[in-house]
């Protein structure tokens, strides 16, 4: 019998669906059992999100602080498989994931164990998943696969309809206008071919070639251009988060300083990021096409 451990937090509701999907494989199987644990924060998340709480969450996220979470039950102490689904917030672990990475006894659990990271994000995962593979890593978990599901639209208008689902928990098009929100539902619908290649590696005990032939599936894809922002913006953000921690002593402060980077990262997004776009497609990618093609290598984890 393989024992499986499936464990996400899930504000939206989405990573739920996503993780449904994924493992139907592993229900058909009788040798197989799978424990689903969705972790729950000792003070909920508003759903949708009030703009305070929002913004609010920044700095802990960014410095990985993580929260109190509801104690994390398991039926078992060894698991032949770990599934952790996980979201982004602001580039880095949500809090509810860095809970659970912080988690004394879900380290014990994943220590020499294979672990299949599953993401459901807007577009920008690499930061985060370098920081998940840190602490698996120095948990002693061993990391074989990272299936990223993203929003596939471009990045200002991914903006604009995740800023509305987020705010409104409406999943549906702006105005009848936008596209919906999120990661599309065919991605979902086809998350269980992942997950097949994911079985086949558990059946047969070997997850050497795993990310190679989910990559080869062609649902996995970095545009060059988020890659270029990714890689640049963490810094800033972390700059931030620091700020706020030291300015915002009060309330008061803390708002205020929170609110400041709101302003600062919609100016950022909807003004100054599509000139250095522009820039950076006409006059530089064309000259780095090789760097950048190793980088997008190195995360998809083939190198």
């Amino acid at each position: 019998m393989k024992h499986i451990l499936v464990i996400n937090y899930s504000q939206s509701g989405q990573l739920n669906d996503i993780l449904d999907r994924f493992t139907e494989p592993f229900t058909e199987p009788d040798d197989i059992e799978i424990e689903f644990v969705e972790v729950l924060p000792s003070k909920s998340f508003p759903f949708p999100w009030t703009g305070d709480a929002f913004w609010g969450a920044m700095p802990a996220c960014v410095l990985e602080d993580g929260m109190d979470i509801e104690e994390i039950n398991l039926k078992r102490e060894n698991y032949d498989l770990v599934i952790f689904g996980y979201q982004v917030w602001f580039l880095s672990l949500s809090l509810p994931t860095m809970a659970i990475l912080k988690d004394s006894n879900f380290k014990k659990v994943i220590r020499d164990t294979p672990v299949v990271t599953v993401i459901g994000a807007r577009n920008m995962w690499l930061n985060a998943h370098e920081r998940m593979k840190k602490h698996i890593t120095e948990a002693g978990g061993q990391l074989v696969a990272n299936i990223p599901l993203i929003d596939r639209n471009s990045n200002l208008i991914s903006d604009i309809t995740i800023f509305y689902w987020m705010l409104t928990g409406k999943k549906q098009r702006m105005w009848g206008v936008f596209p919906y929100p999120g990661v599309h539902s065919r991605d979902i619908k086809e998350a269980n071919k992942p997950g097949e290649l994911v079985l086949q590696s558990l059946t047969n005990n070997d997850y050497n070639q795993l990310q190679q032939d989910i990559h080869n599936l062609g649902q996995i894809n970095i545009s060059s251009s988020v890659l270029f922002m990714e890689l640049r913006i963490k810094k800033i953000f972390i700059l931030w988060a620091k700020l706020i921690r030291r300015k915002g002593t009060t309330e008061k402060k803390f708002k205020f300083w929170t609110n400041l980077f709101k302003y600062y990262l919609l100016i950022a997004l909807f003004l100054v990021s599509p000139i250095v776009l522009s820039v950076y497609s006409i006059f530089i990618l064309p000259f780095t096409k090789a760097s950048v093609k190793s980088k997008k290598m190195y995360f998809y984890g083939l190198n």
